[in-house]
């Protein structure tokens, strides 16, 4: 099963194609930019607490048949988060200083 590769920020909604490298995402996939990860959500998911990665690029190119972001392309929905500002700042305040792989 291929990534979504979510249009846009959670966060932020700011846009987030599928050849950028300012895409995150967690383990459920959350999607946020790098900007937003970095200086709001401190590597903290406001979904489930887990820490970021840079999201993987889809090849443009098909370099296997069946296998480009022409082939499968990344989802048209738009995400955005559930909770409030105020929410999401506590939560990162409480578990930032915890490693992610300790969480």
């Amino acid at each position: 099963m291929a990534l979504q590769l979510r249009p846009n920020c959670e966060y932020c909604d700011t846009d987030l194609p599928p050849h950028t490298r300012e895409a995150r995402i967690c383990s459920y996939e959350c999607t946020f930019c790098a900007d937003c990860v970095e200086s709001k959500l401190y590597n903290v998911c406001p979904n489930c607490g887990g820490g970021f990665v840079p999201r993987p690029i889809r090849p443009a190119k098909e370099w296997r048949p069946g296998l480009s972001v022409e082939k499968r392309p990344p989802s048209d929905k738009r995400v955005h988060l559930s909770y409030s500002l105020d929410d999401i700042a506590a939560h990162a305040a409480r578990i930032r200083d915890i490693a992610p792989e300790d969480r």
